[in-house]
């Protein structure tokens, strides 16, 4: 009997923060998953996730000290999925507030700011997620579209700005962007954590390992 193999997606390593939860998060819903530290590796893998842990400019810095920039720019470029998470969302616009000076990956037009005044910095906490996009094939499960508004967890000081790419928001201040989607459908970034949003978070994952396996150009098979 063969069965199709699961998907080889690239978390990719920058060598910032802990990100074992991101990878074993997406083993659980079926995929191949592996954290991934050398840019021919990001390149040549079905689906690629980009997480990001601290500022953007260490982030980003740290992207192009392995070459892992260029190698994401280049699944971008050839319509690999890509989903970023968290500072990897933010890496995806022109640049940051937060980081002065240091250009994000420009794959987005526009600049991440600090979350309004008055609300606490940084938003550490559930929150409600209101999509308003419900053709997103991300947000599509039962658990996930509307009129459902389900709870994720957010870790963030800046935040993109609410833009056409913007799907689904949260409010703290007011909307801020909390799921993208670009590039045709092959593009996809999260501002809240998946790997720690329970249920919902593994739904969503699960959702991006489906359609990563969908856009293989061949069907791999093992025995």
């Amino acid at each position: 009997m063969t069965t199709a193999a699961a998907p080889f997606i690239a978390v990719v390593d920058s060598g910032i923060g802990n990100l074992r939860s991101a990878e074993k998060a997406l083993q659980r819903v079926g995929a191949d998953a592996r954290l991934v530290d050398d840019p021919d590796a990001v390149v040549s893998a079905d689906g690629v996730v980009l997480p990001g842990v601290g500022s953007f400019g260490h982030c980003r810095k740290a992207l192009a000290a392995r070459g892992l920039d260029a190698a994401v720019a280049e699944v971008a470029a050839r319509r690999v999925p890509l989903l970023g998470i968290c500072v990897g969302l933010q890496m995806l616009y022109e640049g940051s507030e937060e980081s002065p000076g240091v250009e994000g990956l420009g794959l987005l037009g526009g600049v991440v700011a600090r979350l309004p005044a008055g609300v606490k910095h940084p938003q550490m906490q559930w929150n409600r997620l209101v999509v308003s996009s419900p053709s997103c094939r991300l947000l599509a499960g039962p658990d996930l579209a509307p009129p459902s508004e389900p709870w994720v967890y957010f870790v963030h000081s800046y935040a993109a700005p609410v833009g056409p790419e913007t799907v689904a928001t949260c409010d703290y201040g007011g909307a801020v962007a909390a799921v993208l989607e670009a590039g045709d459908g092959r593009l996809w970034a999260t501002q809240f954590h998946p790997e720690k949003s329970g249920a919902v978070g593994l739904a969503l994952l699960a959702a991006f390992v489906a359609e990563v396996a969908a856009q293989r150009p061949t069907s791999v098979g093992r025995a």
